[in-house]
């Protein structure tokens, strides 16, 4: 017998070693190391092994080669072009974030916070793939009466359900049901125990049985009513005529939905083997576990091991692999690094819990494009996609408030309508606060030294909040300047014209610096029904029906934004190269500041004479 041996395994990044270290020397960790027993290699050679990447070498790739010869390489020319054909999940949004539809022989990771819907969406999607193709849903988390249930409450009302059993209420035997006069054992209440199939009533809403004496051994006369409840009786135990079933395809005939209760790794390789399915969905990979390892399931080698078995079977067999991921409390994936490596897709499901929309984000896609985004809301019947996601993030331009401002953000190939608002106001404590919902923290924090430093807007002894409506995150540099703007405008009070779009990236010199995918933008808030739009100078995009702004520093956008006299205070600063003197301290700022001071004190105590 062969002696078993030990390894350690860094739980973040994957990294195997021989001995034990305090900190991981591949990701710098600490304590991260944890034992694991390597598996003893198997003296029969029939059986394969699933350690490492063996399935490269007993199942994958050429079989015709003999064992043991070394593979060949040929020229990229030599490999046959194939046009692979996509097949469509049946929701538009999914299809956008996998690059065009589901890649047969695919392999998709998804992950998302406990209860965000993981489960609703694939099991969703493998009904609507399930009424052309065979299906395998692998639970290793829920029995398959706990499946069907709450599949069943995803398709109520829906038509052509799969999973939905569609066969004729049995009529219960009367006979059995029914209590019967003659046998009555001197009990008053069980004269009244009627069948489930008879009315509340049968004697009728006015006609009442007389009770019986509670010393009556028989029954001695027939109560009032009883030639009704013999009438109803026997209407009831006449044979009623067929049902007429409507008619139904072959899909609904013969359900190709598979349900597969199980966690053992080697049951689940031998279903999807004999039964080759197009899809299959693995939910959880965390709960799967190989019975040769001694580790727990969801362990760092536990879904190592699994996971390279399941590509194995499924890019042997041309099966799409739909496999889902626990995260951690930090927000990331659960299980090791490689894991996200070894899947062709990484997709994220996140979300609020207490709003009704989400978005699956494509982390990782090797058949298009990564960051892109699909939106869903979650009502009764499960997930509902979202043709125009800006109607979510939008907020209505006729209530207008001070503080807000419109910007297009991008994420992936799909533009954004989105509206950011900012709350400037005095700092209750000595140290002022900057809180953000859906803006990077950091981001605003450099944002608001460049408003004081270049524009001259006193800011470091105020409270700051700014938030996107609808808690959409907003990560990219284009939303800089609509963040500047709308923070200025909630500093002076004013309004921000409803009808301009606001697009651009802050330097800390105070410029403003160009962006991609501008007209992607401009496009999307001319169909929204925008009017101008503030772009960054040198950025020349072609005519859309917009009035195009283009500006060069921050102090021009701001004046160009905020119509009337609302910026009157920037309408007597100079521009173009005066307010680079004025920027550079050529000038006297402290005139400028302090105009900004005087406003603000006025406009405060005139609101708020308490102080």
């Amino acid at each position: 017998m062969p002696k078993q041996r030990t390894q350690y395994i860094c739980d973040e990044c994957g990294a195997e070693f021989p001995q034990w270290f305090g900190k991981c020397p591949a990701c710098d960790t600490y304590g991260s190391l944890t034992e694991q027993v390597v598996p003893a290699t198997s003296s029969n050679p029939s059986r394969p092994s699933l350690s490492g990447n063996s399935w490269m070498r007993e199942g994958g790739g050429d079989q015709n080669k003999s064992e043991g010869q070394p593979r060949s390489s040929f020229k990229l020319s030599q490999i046959a072009e194939q046009s692979i054909a996509r097949c469509s999940s049946g929701y538009g949004e999914m299809d956008r974030v996998l690059g065009g539809g589901i890649v047969p022989g695919s392999l998709v990771l998804i992950g998302g916070e406990p209860g965000i819907g993981k489960s609703t969406l694939l099991l969703q999607v493998a009904r609507n793939l399930a009424l052309d193709h065979r299906i395998l849903y692998v639970s290793g988390e829920e029995s398959g009466l706990q499946v069907k249930l709450r599949a069943q409450r995803l398709i109520s009302g829906v038509d052509n359900g799969v999973l939905e059993e569609e066969t004729p209420p049995e009529i219960p035997e009367i006979a059995d049901e029914t209590v019967k006069i003659e046998e009555f054992n001197g009990k008053e209440e069980e004269l009244f125990t009627l069948s489930p199939a008879l009315p509340e009533n049968p004697f009728g809403p006015d006609l009442v049985p007389e009770p019986l004496r509670e010393n009556d051994n028989q029954l001695t006369h027939q109560p009032e009513g009883m030639e009704q409840l013999e009438e109803t009786q026997a209407t009831l135990e006449t044979p009623p005529e067929p049902v007429k079933q409507p008619a139904t395809t072959q899909s609904q005939e013969e359900p190709r939905f598979y349900l597969l209760p199980e966690t053992d790794l080697e049951e689940i390789l031998r279903e999807l083997e004999s039964l080759k399915p197009y899809l299959a969905v693995i939910d959880s990979i965390q709960t799967i576990y190989f019975p040769s390892l001694t580790s727990a399931p969801g362990s760092v080698a536990q879904v190592r091991e699994c996971t390279s078995a399941l590509m194995q079977v499924a890019k042997r067999e041309n099966i799409t692999l739909f496999i889902v991921g626990h995260v951690t409390k930090e927000g990331g994936i659960a299980g090791p690094r490689v894991l996200e490596h070894l899947v062709d897709t990484v997709l994220f499901f996140e979300g609020d819990r207490f709003a009704s929309h989400r978005l699956l984000r494509s982390m990782k896609n090797r058949f298009g494009a990564t960051h892109e985004i699909g939106v869903f809301e979650m009502v009764a019947n499960g997930l509902k996609e979202v043709a125009n996601p800006s109607e979510l993030f939008l907020g209505s331009r006729d209530d207008f408030s001070s503080g807000s401002s419109t910007i297009v953000a991008c994420e992936g190939t799909r533009p954004i309508v989105v509206e950011l608002q900012a709350l400037v106001s005095p700092a209750s404590f000595g140290s002022p606060r900057r809180a953000t919902t859906g803006i990077d923290s950091n981001r605003l924090v450099q944002i608001l030294a460049v408003l004081e430093k270049r524009v001259g807007v006193p800011l470091s002894k105020l409270d700051t909040y700014v938030s996107s409506v609808g808690g959409l995150n907003v990560s990219e540099p284009a939303a800089d300047l609509g963040v500047a703007i709308a923070v200025v405008a909630s500093f002076r009070d004013r309004i921000v014209d409803p009808h301009t779009v606001i697009i651009g990236e802050v330097g800390l010199g105070g410029q403003v610096r160009p962006v991609s995918q501008l007209e992607l933008r401009l496009r999307e808030a001319a169909k929204l029904g925008f009017k101008r739009a503030i772009v960054p100078h040198g950025q020349n995009p072609p005519d859309l029906g917009l009035e195009v702004i283009s500006v060069s520093k921050v102090l021009d956008a701001i004046i160009e934004a905020i119509p009337g006299p609302a910026n009157q205070a920037f309408a007597e600063t100079p521009t173009s190269e005066e307010s680079s003197t004025l920027v550079a301290g050529e000038t006297n700022v402290d005139n400028f500041v302090n105009e900004f001071d005087d406003d603000f004190d006025d406009d405060f105590e005139s609101e708020n004479p308490v102080f």
